[in-house]
């Protein structure tokens, strides 16, 4: 039973291209489905969370921190009496734009594409699903509906003022753009519920399985995070509840605390938010103009603290920090070679170089291309193609 304040199905603002409605699945459910067949979202099964997926096998990549988005997502969106199928699709495409090697491939890229406009993992989602994924006969992408492309835009809230300048940057990213001059996203606004529920899902499922796959990987160990807000807590009550447990069995019983306590939290605050008020459509949450789901102030301040933990000794360890230098190298080696030598790119993407009618519509062919690789074929095609490697091309999907 959905709430008044929910996104309805039957009342979405419709798909850029005209469909005839499914017999029998809703608008976000096609949405949902179109995601997860997508090309780009396979791809997500060999790019980077934090580290390199040839590191091991146990680590999170894209994929399965997407899938576990979507699993918060939907808990959060059906125990507030919001729509379930929305939010698993917000949360599924929310990193389908993220290059190889994680946010240093990001970075790396940012700093390539300044003089052609920029480039912006939550901009590229949006390409990705209007424009890359080219597989249906009636049209580019995959023509999700409005609702789900404005949480892919502004699921973290509204990217431009009233008059449509950026509220960061000195510009709004071009495929955000491009985007929004098809198909008016309200950039200005803020979002569903459903949208700021999978953005408070990213949250959660970063900061519960970062911690896990740090002490996999040896950074820190269990102590280090006995003198931290809510996972030292977390331990001591396993403690006291199972004395002596196994080691790997205490770690999952204090983190799947932790990560209950994230998602009491967030339910709380937004039941007491949206309870007294007066929402009688998804359009009232949109115009209460703030972010109504969200944690509380006190859990949002413990955060903080593992956050800074997390960043010292896990994303500018030594290991790590070696790691991103040798991955930032490859893109920077690969981005230039393609714009200089496009003949190395796949048949499908020389036929857009040969339409391209200038530098910058060039350099976002070529950043459409590197963004879209997995780490291991960048790396492949790094030995192939920059150190002269006698390395079997693989192919590009």
């Amino acid at each position: 039973m959905l709430k008044p304040y929910a996104t309805q199905p039957d009342q979405s603002r419709g798909r850029r291209f005209t469909e005839a409605m499914s017999t029998f699945r809703s608008p976000f459910q096609r949405d949902r489905d179109r995601i997860i067949h997508s090309s780009a979202f396979r791809r997500l099964k060999h790019k980077t969370q934090v580290f390199i997926e040839h590191e091991g096998d146990y680590y999170r990549t894209r994929l399965t921190h997407s899938i576990e988005v979507a699993q918060v997502a939907r808990t959060l969106a059906g125990a507030l009496g919001l729509n379930t199928e929305l939010a698993e699709a917000i949360a599924l495409a929310h990193d389908l734009g993220h290059p190889p090697f994680g946010h240093t491939g990001e970075d790396a890229l940012c700093d390539l594409m300044a003089p052609y406009g920029g480039f912006d993992h939550n901009a590229q989602a949006l390409r990705i699903v209007t424009r890359l994924e080219r597989h249906y006969a009636d049209f580019d992408g995959l023509n999700l509906t409005w609702e789900t492309l404005e949480g892919i835009a502004k699921h973290n809230g509204p990217v431009a003022d009233a008059q449509g300048a950026p509220l960061k940057g000195d510009a709004l990213p071009y495929a955000l753009v491009e985007c929004n001059a098809g198909f008016d996203l309200e950039l200005h606004g803020f979002a569903s519920a459903e949208a700021q529920v999978a953005a408070i899902a990213d949250d959660i499922a970063y900061n519960h399985h970062d911690l896990h796959d740090g002490l996999r990987s040896g950074l820190f160990s269990e102590s280090d995070l006995m003198d931290l807000p809510i996972t030292g807590p977390a331990f001591a009550e396993v403690d006291r509840l199972y004395p002596g447990l196994e080691g790997m069995r205490r770690r999952h019983e204090a983190l799947r605390r932790v990560f209950g306590i994230m998602v009491e939290d967030v339910l709380l605050v937004a039941g007491t938010r949206l309870g007294p008020a007066d929402l009688n459509s998804a359009q009232d949450i949109r115009d209460l103009n703030l972010t109504i789901i969200r944690f509380s102030d006190r859990l949002f301040r413990e955060l903080k603290v593992i956050r800074q933990f997390l960043f010292t000794r896990m994303y500018r360890a030594p290991s790590v920090v070696e790691m991103r230098a040798q991955v930032t190298g490859i893109v920077r080696d690969l981005f230039p070679l393609f714009m200089e030598q496009p003949r190395h790119l796949p048949t499908e993407w020389r036929r857009d170089v040969d339409t391209a009618d200038s530098e910058t519509e060039l350099a976002r062919i070529v950043a459409d291309y590197v963004s879209g690789m997995t780490d291991r074929f960048a790396i492949q095609e790094h030995a192939r193609l920059v150190r002269g490697e006698d390395v079997s091309p693989m192919r590009y999907l």
